[in-house]
């Protein structure tokens, strides 16, 4: 008895110091701490509005706090959504906060990518990315092959369904739509993802699942998912035979680039010719380097765009008002009656246009949040210190609906925000506005992306109304992307100018 007694006693004691150690960790908590689970049960009961419950809780706490997960499963991490914060990492001390091991081991699948390096490799691709970007051919390039898709399958799609009066899922077309679109542009080839019967694409499914696979490891401790992945079962076996099929296409791609610039010259502009020329005279990239740089572009050109599209789609949409506006300046310059696409320099002119989808990304971002790792300890300008090797998560979703940045209409679509009364667009720093990142991380292709944007949003608002279905939902999911998690269910109508 007396074994039992001094046992519980030293248990009790054990059980005590933890919990110490853990309350002098976490010194900004934003939830309750439970014994053992941490903070996770309040986030598991508000997992199916998780976006908005980070931004109700950070809200609460001055934009900075932190969140930590079940003992011993090392899923801690400090949360802000304060601007000065976002600009502190992503600038003023940029080299100490980094992607880091862990974030490449769950982003395995993005390799040694722009989106997942650090250091000299970051810097190589950054400087390699942005030579290619600024190629005019690459840029003209984008310009055809969106104005060729947008005539011969997008707007015939829609024409299709408006005749049939049947609803469609916009989302699912713009995901098929925005992965025909990058594979032209960056492999020059065309899957065909998006045709009337809708077929299923093994590359296009493949990618899909490949992301929906990352985000299940940030539900899960690092010990869970390895271990699945090791044994091949649930999830992880999904990834891999995801990650072979879709590396298969990829691969089979670059040996028929090579194969086609060794027997011939041809004038095509698409990124891998672009990249492969390159390679002349310097340092020939191999296959992994090219598989990495290409996966990280279709993230890149792919999945922003379609989450872009389909919470542009829903803003005006629902809003009346803003619709009646973007025709109006359409019709100001000319554009209505006008049945050639627009090209680069016509939607450059679309200042309200332009002022809509920064609106609709600032509430939607695509991605909704981005993970930084702390080298060396450091303390914000908040005033609150950041331990070395801590994990930082900057929720966008949250920074779009702070009062404190928009002010008390916040909550507001309200394009004109981004007018200036000369007429002229607002340009918001970046670390408030940092739909697009920030500092040296900046996007790349922010202005070939608003160009893509702006081309197919006109083409369809010409064209074509469009009426969510009644009692649809539009919800965000659950992932690395947002995108709506029952997509965007519509009718289309003809538009009668």
């Amino acid at each position: 008895m007396a074994i039992l007694s001094y046992a519980a006693i030293i248990a009790a004691l054990l059980c005590f110091l933890y919990i110490f150690h853990r309350k002098q960790c976490c010194r900004y908590p934003l939830l309750v701490d439970y014994p053992l689970l941490g903070m996770l049960p309040p986030l598991l009961w508000n997992l199916w509005r998780v976006h908005d419950f980070v931004t109700d809780i950070l809200k609460i706490h001055g934009g900075t706090g932190e969140f930590t997960g079940p003992w011993f499963t090392k899923m801690d991490f400090m949360l802000t959504s304060d601007p000065t914060n976002v600009h502190h990492m992503m600038s003023k001390s940029f080299d100490n906060y980094v992607k880091g091991p862990e974030f490449r081991e769950i982003f395995e699948a993005f390799g040694h990518g722009i989106f997942t390096a650090d250091s000299e490799i970051w810097k190589y691709n950054r400087s390699l990315f942005h030579t290619l970007f600024k190629n005019r051919n690459f840029e003209a390039l984008q310009e055809r092959v969106v104005q060729k898709k947008v005539q011969s399958t997008l707007l015939p799609i829609l024409s299709h369904v408006q005749k049939q009066g049947t609803e469609v899922d916009l989302q699912d077309v713009f995901n098929r739509f925005t992965f025909d679109n990058i594979c032209s542009i960056v492999l020059g080839c065309d899957p065909n993802c998006l045709s009337i019967d809708f077929p299923d694409v093994a590359c296009e499914k493949a990618f899909n699942e490949i992301e929906e696979c990352i985000f299940y490891r940030h539900t899960l401790p690092k010990c869970v998912w390895k271990l699945q992945k090791w044994f091949q079962i649930g999830e992880e076996k999904k990834m891999s035979e995801a990650c072979t099929t879709f590396n298969q296409f990829i691969l089979e791609r670059i040996a028929s680039k090579r194969k086609e610039l060794s027997e011939n010259e041809r004038d095509t502009h698409d990124f891998l010719t672009i990249l492969m020329r390159e390679e002349k005279g310097q340092v020939v990239h191999d296959d992994k380097f090219l598989r990495d740089a290409i996966f990280n572009l279709f993230v890149a050109g792919r999945d922003t765009i379609t989450s872009a599209l389909t919470w542009f789609f829903w803003v005006v949409a629902t809003n009346p008002s803003v619709e009646a506006k973007i025709l109006e300046e359409l019709k100001d310059n000319n554009f209505v009656e006008n049945e050639k696409m627009l090209g680069v320099e016509d939607v450059k002119k679309l200042v309200y246009l332009h002022g809509v989808i920064c609106e609709s990304l600032r509430l939607f971002p695509p991605i909704p949040f981005e993970r930084k790792q702390a080298i060396e300890s450091d303390v914000f300008p908040s005033g609150h210190h950041v331990n070395a090797n801590a994990m930082i998560l900057i929720p966008l979703y949250t920074m779009g609906r702070s009062e404190d940045v928009w002010g008390k209409d916040c909550l507001e679509f309200k394009p004109e925000r981004w007018v200036s009364e000369r007429g002229s667009i607002v340009h918001a720093p970046s670390y408030k506005f940092i739909s697009f990142n920030a500092g040296p991380r900046t996007c790349l292709g922010k202005d070939l992306s608003f160009i893509q944007l702006k081309i197919i949003a006109t083409a369809v608002l010409r064209n074509y109304r469009v009426h969510p279905v009644e009692g649809h939902a539009a919800i965000p999911n659950f992932s690395i992307v947002l995108l709506m998690q029952d997509g965007l269910k519509v009718r289309i109508t003809k538009r009668e100018n």
